[in-house]
């Protein structure tokens, strides 16, 4: 266990549960407190309790925060209604992701800004540096926020559980991509209703000195639901088997949203310039060299990340994440692929360790639950 790497203000918590730890973007983060294969099930059939309180929190305010954020990111940010998020991106001048992220507007002048762990350091120096010019206030409050996230198909109920009677509806009726400020087991929060996992689900924003309060009651009253905490691991295989993208794998400096299946996320059709547009727009009509495509095994062996893509014993592409899918029974992956490779029904191998092993291409995501009628997604 690295000296240098950081603790979540939640630590002791996954201490006193058997948690094995590992270090993610420089923090120790619970891996697992069981096995990952029954975690992972938990979330799909019940709910699982994830401190994701290493990621970033970054507050970008002023009468500017709207078009400086339509300038910083590739998004149309500034369209977004208060109470809303969108999922967008930060470039470099090259196209290259520096970082995917999801940003709330919390008031008109005012929004909350969610990198990943790895990369919260640097994309809030990024928004401080692009920040200059513009009538806003760029302001990391990553180390005094806590980010506490419940998934899965019991979710909602856990949250009703925590929540004040008068705050039930507006639990109950938070969209997709969208959040509020309200009261958990009497604390104050930000609850917003996204996911990484493929399952309805809410990530709760809170401040670090309360985030033990609401972790122990949250555990205390989802008892009931099936509620358990849940480590990295089965965060892994769960957005995998979502088909979601994690950064260092599927996206980094060296992919651009195209690529990556990405592009509607670059809005060219706004009128703001944007680190990068002068390179991605160029892009947004022409075939991408390389595509981001889903994988599925047939047989039983498992490709992993770095692994070789082969046709005809000539490499096409490359695996970035693979596993045996626990919910749906085989090996899954996805990887990058020459585009004319690219489509749906294609077959390719993958050179496990010198033994090739086939492979079909396959639409993404490779899970998609059930949603039942009056579902919020």
């Amino acid at each position: 266990m690295s000296e240098q790497s950081k603790h979540t203000a939640l630590y002791t918590q996954h201490e006193a549960h058997g948690a094995s730890f590992t270090d993610f973007g420089g923090w120790q983060m619970p891996l697992k407190y069981r096995s990952e294969l029954e975690e992972h099930h938990t979330v799909r059939k019940a709910a699982g309790l994830f401190d994701l309180s290493h990621m970033g929190e970054v507050l970008v305010s002023g009468p500017q925060a709207g078009e400086f954020l339509n300038y910083a990111l590739v998004g149309n940010l500034a369209i977004i209604a208060v109470g809303k998020a969108k999922y967008s991106l930060i470039c470099n001048e090259a196209g290259g992701v520096i970082d995917d992220l999801i940003t709330y507007r919390l008031a008109e002048d005012t929004f909350l800004v969610v990198p990943n762990a790895s990369n919260a350091d640097v994309v809030a120096e990024e928004l401080r540096q692009r920040s200059k010019g513009f009538d806003v206030a760029v302001e990391d409050q990553s180390e005094a926020t806590a980010l506490i996230a419940v998934q899965g198909p019991t979710a909602e109920a856990v949250l009703l559980d925590l929540a004040r009677p008068e705050d039930a509806e507006a639990v109950r009726g938070l969209k997709y991509y969208a959040a509020v400020e309200l009261e958990l087991a009497g604390l104050p929060v930000l609850l917003a209703r996204t996911g990484y996992t493929g399952e309805d689900g809410f990530e709760i924003f809170i401040g670090s000195n309360l985030a033990v309060r609401l972790w122990d009651e949250a555990l205390r009253v989802g008892a009931v639901h099936g509620l358990l905490p849940c480590g990295l691991a089965a965060r892994d295989s769960l957005r995998l088997e979502a088909g979601m993208p994690l950064y260092g794998h599927e996206l980094g400096l060296d992919t651009n949203p195209f690529e990556a299946g990405l592009g509607p996320v670059v809005s060219t059709k706004k009128t703001d310039d944007f680190v990068g547009r002068s390179v991605l727009e160029p892009l947004k009509a022409v075939e991408p060299a390389r595509r981001l495509v889903g994988l599925r095994a047939v047989g039983r062996r498992s490709a992993r990340a770095g692994y070789d893509v082969v046709v005809d014993g000539t490499r096409v592409g490359t695996v970035t994440s693979g596993l045996p899918s626990p919910t749906l029974g085989y090996p899954v992956a996805l990887a990058y692929l020459e585009s004319q490779y690219a489509a749906p029904g294609t077959e390719v191998q993958v050179d496990l360790r010198g033994r090739p092993e086939p492979f079909t291409v396959i639409p993404t995501p490779f899970y998609r639950r059930e949603k039942p009628a009056g579902t919020p997604q």
